[in-house]
């Protein structure tokens, strides 16, 4: 029993001493799950043309500020500079941060926004949306359904985020990068 303890013991620790292991992986997951979905959720959000970026469409106020559009008739001209700044840098976030993620750029910042989004993401979807009605779409930890869009699957969507925060890029990023450079 003690020899396969030490075996053990000593498999785990080689695993566990490969530097930037957790950090490569969680970016390669994140770039393989999740980039497509948020840039494809950005899109949405733009107006036409190049200026698309500077003048949301529609659709991204109503995505964001659901009851807010509803009570102005879904006439973007009805509210304010605060909602165009927030649906800009909403929309923004959706192409910058899993950009730096994927590049392991500033890393851990953008895991950090990145949750800062996937929260306001989820308060928009149950308070603005209504979905917290739903109990099929919002779960329930502890039950046997693993696969509820908010309780389970943004909860995994953030482990993987906090395992960027905590362990960094990884020696394949920029951030490895940089810091080689930067070190004397």
């Amino acid at each position: 029993m003690t020899a396969l303890v030490s075996l053990h013991n000593a498999l785990f620790a080689r695993l566990q001493a490969i530097d930037g292991l957790l950090g490569t992986t969680a970016r390669f997951l994140f770039a393989a799950i999740f980039t497509m979905y948020f840039w494809a959720s950005g899109l949405t959000k733009l107006g036409d043309g190049f200026l698309g970026l500077f003048v949301p469409s529609s659709g991204a106020y109503a995505q964001i500020f659901p009851r807010a559009m509803e009570a102005a008739g879904y006439d973007v001209s009805q509210l304010s500079i605060l909602h165009t700044l927030v649906v800009l840098a909403g929309t923004w976030a959706e192409f910058v941060l899993p950009l730096l993620i994927v590049f392991g750029l500033m890393t851990r910042l953008a895991a950090l926004g990145m949750i800062g989004f996937i929260a306001v993401q989820t308060l928009t979807d149950l308070i603005g949306h209504g979905v917290w009605a739903e109990a099929s779409t919002v779960g329930a930890w502890f039950d046997k359904i693993p696969d509820s869009v908010i309780m389970d699957q943004r909860a995994l969507w953030i482990f993987l985020l906090l395992v960027l925060v905590v362990r960094g890029a990884g020696p394949l990023s920029l951030d490895h990068l940089l810091a080689r450079r930067l070190t004397p």
